[in-house]
């Protein structure tokens, strides 16, 4: 297996070198010295000129959030020899910042390798790593976002404990993807594509819809030296879902390959809207 992926890796950046040479602006929202970002980055920088502007620090979970009540401060650091931009905000602030006040003017933005998987409607509306994808879109540039299947959840906050072999796979799925998009283009009527890789890959790529939840949503309640409650938002992973959504897909061991939209109209609700609000229109 890990023959087969170097192969991969070195036929993908043959080709890359000779034919493309993109501007990518690379974000996530684990921070800008998660893992995950740099092993993008490795995966990234054969196919042309890779800008890193990412959070300076963990901010999972926060979506599409904006910093729109204080000031953004970004500076430039040094991970590992190379230069990046570290942002005092969310993952949306750090495309907005690479965009705009960077000036950096990318053919594509690439966020993640989120540690951890966003699956389902539940999952991507909180994303920080599909939300600055969106962002992305939104400000008139694509946007891909790439998540590894974390087995057990308290791995998600552990990047230690990810070596740099544990990325080959996911390695070769950013290179194998980002060619076919730079080969063929972004498909039509597609906002951001939204890639899942399994912890352990043991099929191919499949295109998948959104399953409806990747969470039991629960509470726990619990109390502090005063006796007073307090809360933690928790609750088991749904571990399959129907055939054909990026939960099944990935229970399979198959990387999923979701098309995602910015317009979250209901289109096909709008004649029931019609009939609830019928003594309201002319």
């Amino acid at each position: 297996m890990i023959i087969h992926t170097v192969i991969n890796l070195f036929r993908y950046t043959d080709y890359v070198i000779t034919t493309m040479q993109k501007r990518i602006l690379l974000t996530n929202d684990d921070g800008v010295n998660s893992d995950g970002l740099w092993a993008a980055y490795e995966a990234l920088t054969p196919f042309g000129d890779v800008m890193v502007c990412a959070p300076a620090t963990q901010q999972s979970a926060v979506g599409r959030s904006i910093s729109i009540f204080e000031p953004i401060r970004a500076s430039q650091v040094m991970h590992n020899g190379k230069v990046a931009y570290a942002v005092g905000g969310t993952p949306t602030d750090s495309v907005i910042i690479g965009l705009h006040a960077l000036k950096w003017n990318p053919d594509i933005v690439v966020s993640g390798i989120n540690i951890g998987e966003n699956l389902s409607y539940e999952s991507i509306m909180t994303s920080g790593t599909v939300g600055a994808a969106l962002e992305a879109s939104n400000q008139g540039v694509f946007g891909v976002a790439f998540s590894l299947q974390v087995e057990d959840q308290g791995d998600k906050f552990g990047h230690s404990l990810f070596s740099s072999d544990m990325f080959i796979g996911v390695k070769r799925v950013i290179s194998e993807i980002m060619c076919q998009i730079f080969q063929n283009g972004f498909p039509l009527n597609v906002d951001v594509i939204n890639v899942n890789i399994p912890s352990r890959i043991q099929g191919g790529y499949k295109i998948t819809h959104l399953a409806e939840k990747l969470f039991v949503t629960g509470v726990e309640e619990r109390l502090d030296p005063r006796g007073r409650p307090y809360y933690w938002i928790n609750g088991p992973l749904i571990k399959d879902a129907k055939e054909g959504t990026d939960v099944h897909a990935i229970a399979q061991g198959e990387i999923s390959v979701t098309p995602i939209t910015l317009d979250c109209t209901a289109y096909s609700g709008k004649e029931s809207l019609k009939q609830t609000l019928a003594g309201l229109l002319s």
